[in-house]
């Protein structure tokens, strides 16, 4: 990953699992790992822009803040897609996963807490396609 500057913009994690751990996310509840994949969508928005926010989604956070943070350390980054833009895509973003043939909804309210979304996080058994 190669982000030259630090823009705004709305992103994709694909992550792996072969855990089957429950684990807790925040305050939010518990998630029960499933082995498959795992797709969490986010914006940055902000100061850093994209390229700050997927430097801290690659690290494991020692002191987790967002959901995605505790959802790392028991899943593997497979890819990462993202489009830099000033408009909050993300919820856009969000309803179309959704809609993807063999996606579930494994913790609602996982990266939504702050929006009408249903969840920013979706399990598919088989590797999605982008």
């Amino acid at each position: 990953m190669a982000i030259e500057q630090a823009r705004p913009g709305t992103y994709v994690l694909l992550l792996s699992s072969r855990a089957t751990d429950l684990i807790q996310i925040g305050r939010l509840g518990t998630l029960q790992l499933q082995s498959g994949f795992y797709v969490y969508v986010g914006s940055a928005l902000g100061p850093g822009g994209v390229r700050a926010r997927l430097a801290h989604h690659l690290k494991l956070s020692r002191r987790p803040h967002w959901h995605i943070d505790y959802l790392r350390s028991h899943t593997k980054v497979e890819d990462i897609w993202y489009c830099l833009d000033t408009r909050r895509l993300e919820h856009v973003w969000a309803k179309r996963i959704r809609l993807a043939e063999g996606a579930s909804v494994p913790l609602v309210g996982f990266g939504s807490t702050d929006c009408g979304c249903e969840c920013h996080l979706f399990f598919f058994q088989q590797r999605p396609s982008s």
